[in-house]
């Protein structure tokens, strides 16, 4: 993993860099919210995909930086608006924006980060780029939805699951890669092949996420323990423990998350079975799967040093553990 670590090393500064100079830029208002949530601690994930789609195609052009960033910027305004509809706490293990600074700056602040990223994406004169960032915002949107429509009528339904999924995590991941091949070249079929890693790549990443909501003691993630259960989310790992149960004590179970009384013991029970049935692992597993088909797309790039990174960032996303 040194490559990575070094390419990742290489880049983050210029990213952050830009990332600070925006900020400073933004009316008072929502000045501290985006900072808060632009400038605290992150992996830069979706940036630095869009660098190394880019240069993989051999794209060496300096201006790659703010198209990176434009990614960062969408994906922050999501979590700004998605801690409000979670009444989260915390948010990369520091306290979330909303409850910081007030939900109508985080709302507004969310509002503005969406569109300085079109706006930017817009800059670069490719219509492909704006219509990859407006497909991007749209199914983050749709997923949440989705995620909203599910915690009211919660089921075990792994299809509901992946649409789930795929809409808040992974497109964005995909339009990642895909930003980085539009700006470097108009061939599709590469864009395809870097977008459809990125889609794997991200659905890996979510998996992984929601294994890591049963596995880790508290503080270990920056979210609270057995968050997703508490939330009402039913993901991977309590779907497999739902399948294991008796139709009626699943049924039982799945109406306590719908109605919001499962008691802190009755979760506590829940979270302690899942680790002992090993179903995080499991989740890892599935995730690995995923993983396996997004460095086959990768297959159409010539070797260089990006299309190696992309690869360990691949395998980056399974070991993760926060």
């Amino acid at each position: 993993m040194t490559e990575l670590l070094a390419y990742f090393e290489q880049e983050l500064p210029k990213i952050n860099g830009f990332l600070d100079e925006e900020t400073d830029k933004l009316e008072g208002l929502v000045k501290g919210v985006a900072k808060h949530v632009l400038l605290a601690p992150g992996k830069r994930i979706r940036p630095i995909l869009t660098i190394l789609s880019a240069r993989a195609l051999g794209y060496s052009k300096e201006d790659i930086y703010p198209l990176a960033s434009s990614l960062e910027l969408l994906h922050a305004a999501t979590l700004l608006h998605d801690d409000i509809l979670d009444d989260a706490d915390l948010r990369r293990g520091v306290k979330a924006s909303h409850l910081v600074f007030g939900i109508t700056e985080t709302v507004l602040a969310g509002d503005v980060l969406l569109a300085l990223a079109n706006l930017i994406g817009a800059d670069y004169g490719k219509s492909r780029i704006s219509s990859i960032l407006a497909s991007a915002i749209m199914s983050t949107a749709e997923g949440e939805i989705r995620e909203i429509a599910h915690i009211s009528e919660p089921k075990v339904d792994r299809d509901i699951y992946m649409d789930i999924i795929i809409g808040k995590t992974a497109r964005l991941l995909e339009a990642s890669c895909r930003i980085g091949a539009a700006v470097a070249c108009d061939d599709v079929e590469l864009e395809d092949a870097l977008g459809d890693f990125g889609l794997n790549m991200g659905i890996a990443f979510q998996l992984v996420d929601d294994a890591l909501d049963y596995e880790s003691p508290v503080g270990d993630t920056g979210k609270p323990e057995g968050g997703d259960l508490k939330e009402g989310k039913v993901t991977l790992p309590l779907i497999l423990y739902l399948e294991m149960l008796e139709d009626k004590e699943a049924e039982s179970l799945l109406a306590e998350i719908k109605n919001r009384t499962l008691s802190d013991a009755r979760r506590d029970e829940v979270l302690e079975s899942i680790r002992a049935l090993g179903l995080g692992t499991k989740t890892r597993q599935s995730a690995a799967e995923y993983i396996e088909k997004a460095k086959a797309c990768l297959t159409p790039l010539s070797d260089s040093v990006e299309s190696r990174v992309l690869k360990l960032s691949a395998d980056f996303v399974l070991t993760r553990r926060k």
